[in-house]
């Protein structure tokens, strides 16, 4: 058994033993789970703590496992192919830069863009972004793909490239802060200043919505069937779930314009018949 652990092969310029790519490959799985550790502990708990946003903390803990483990496999890879040096290094990724450019093209484009996205951070995890139809928000960047979490706490999972090479909309890259707009209808014998200030007042009453920025009612239009009206409200709380705060600040403008007796019309169309066929007296229905 011994001598069969330390019998030598010969493949050009390495000369290998089971032994050796045994020990090799027990060295990368400690590697491989040190740097797992390294990057769970800075972006779960260390960096963190030190007051860093969560998406900041997992670029940074990401790049730290990557490093951990490019630095590891360097030096075992002498301890596992005896006679292993930067030139042949630099042989072998020649001949994966030429894999790369034929059948690898889009694993390298996806790998790279991982990288642009943990350094430049345009996409951070924990954003609300949207993506072609896909909104969502970033639950894990990877060297590969991005994981992205649905309403319906479904994961999809997007290729790194997209983010880099398409257009993406992120809904919280400064801060989380987004302005909503609601519009709504009201019959045209309203009084337009009491609806302002009923729209304000379910506003204010609606408790995901930011005092700062205020508020705004907009009169916006003279529609065909309605005074038209345009809401617009800030939430830091809700942006996740847009389909929430709309429900939650229409409850309250119902309850509002029932308070103040403001009326939402039908719409309504009105028919004028100016000669039916046989002089027969016609009666004219008017739908709302």
């Amino acid at each position: 058994m011994a001598d069969w652990l330390t019998r030598e092969y010969v493949f050009g310029n390495f000369t290998i033993t089971p032994l050796s790519v045994l020990v090799g490959f027990l060295l990368l799985l400690l590697v491989s789970v040190l740097a797992s550790f390294v990057k769970k502990l800075l972006a779960q708990r260390l960096l963190p703590r030190a007051g860093l946003s969560v998406g900041v903390a997992n670029a940074v803990g990401s790049l730290a496992g990557y490093f951990i483990l490019l630095v590891g496999i360097l030096s075992i890879l002498p301890v596992m192919l005896p006679g292993f040096n930067f030139a042949t290094l630099t042989l072998i990724l020649g001949a994966l830069s030429f894999g790369i450019g034929f059948g690898l093209r889009n694993v390298a484009d996806n790998f790279v863009s991982g990288l642009i996205l943990l350094l430049e951070r345009p996409v951070k995890v924990g954003d609300r972004i949207v993506v072609g139809d896909l909104e969502g928000s970033v639950v894990d960047i990877r060297a590969r793909s991005t994981t992205v979490r649905t309403n319906d706490n479904i994961d999809i999972i997007v290729p790194n490239a997209e983010f880099v090479s398409g257009r993406v909309t992120n809904l919280s890259h400064n801060d989380n802060r987004v302005r909503f707009k609601m519009p709504v209808g009201v019959h045209y014998n309203s009084d337009v200043h009491l609806v302002e200030k009923a729209l304000l007042e379910a506003a204010a009453a609606a408790p995901h919505v930011l005092k700062q920025p205020a508020p705004a009612a907009r009169f916006l239009a003279f529609g065909d069937s309605a005074l038209e009206f345009e809401l617009r409200v800030w939430s830091d709380t809700l942006f996740e779930k847009p389909n929430a705060l709309r429900s939650e600040v229409n409850f309250l403008i119902w309850e509002m314009f029932k308070k103040y007796g403001i009326q939402i019309p039908y719409p309504q169309r009105d028919l004028h018949v100016k000669e039916w066929p046989g002089g027969k007296p016609v009666t004219v229905l008017t739908e709302n």
